[in-house]
């Protein structure tokens, strides 16, 4: 983290507009798309190349990525890793549900594996697109630490953690395999920002903030508050816990 030097005019972070359902659901298929395109570029070798996620390599995680889309789509699937997860008493819910997606998945070829995303993934954004509104609005979750003080509504994981998820892992499978991860800023600016507001709400404290790279951007709240410049991935990647913050760069977003 550096002192601020980029001399692009700010935005107040409160003008950031909410992800509406539609709008969302549009992220969520490209953002799958993208997925998608990375996991068919990638060569033999840098299957087994390992994550930042220490139980995972490039090939476990994909193995996850599939089995939350497959999740996503089909309830019957949902309830099955959920059942399965609630068995296990060795650690958080939600690591356990995705260590029976990776688990479940792990003898397919890395072609089946990318042949049933492209399959599952138009359905598990339809899925989310039909999921009704007093549904998303009404149901509340309780979550794993850190954020174990909260219930999310069905809502915000359907809109965006969904797609939160899948991004962060692109990140992590770029990054263990050396690639520049594939960014534009109509989508992947769009993610980024709804992770700034949150990050904004979450600590509640001024600042002036610019994000570089094509995801990036510059957003302000208040006066007289920390100064931070970072690339738009490098911010996501501390939020999301995989690397230490300080300072404001400490608060962690959901991901």
């Amino acid at each position: 983290m550096t002192t601020m030097t980029a001399a692009t005019p700010a935005t107040d972070v409160a003008t950031i507009p909410a992800l509406g359902h539609a709008e969302a659901m549009v992220v969520a298929a490209a953002e799958f798309d993208a997925v998608l395109h990375l996991l068919r570029s990638l060569a033999p070798d840098e299957w087994g190349r390992q994550t930042v996620c220490e139980l995972w390599d490039v090939r476990a995680m994909a193995g996850h990525m599939l089995g939350m889309a497959e999740a996503q789509a089909s309830i019957r699937q949902f309830v099955h890793d959920a059942r399965s997860a609630a068995r296990r008493q060795g650690g958080a819910f939600v690591d356990e549900m995705t260590a029976t997606q990776v688990r479940e998945r792990v003898r397919l070829t890395t072609n089946q594996l990318i042949e049933r995303f492209a399959a599952v993934a138009p359905r598990a954004v339809r899925a989310r697109r039909r999921v009704p509104a007093p549904m998303r609005s009404a149901v509340r979750l309780k979550q794993d630490p850190p954020f174990d003080t909260e219930r999310w509504s069905y809502g915000f994981l359907v809109d965006t953690i969904f797609t939160r998820d899948p991004w962060i892992h692109r990140a992590d499978i770029c990054r263990a395999t050396g690639r520049e991860m594939a960014l534009t800023p109509g989508h992947d600016g769009r993610i980024v920002e709804g992770v700034v507001a949150e990050w904004a709400l979450r600590h509640g404290r001024p600042f002036a903030l610019t994000l570089t790279g094509p995801a990036g951007g510059s957003w302000c709240s208040g006066v007289g508050g920390e100064e931070i410049e970072l690339d738009a991935v490098e911010f996501c990647w501390i939020l999301a816990g995989r690397a230490p913050g300080t300072g404001l760069v400490a608060t962690r977003v959901p991901f």
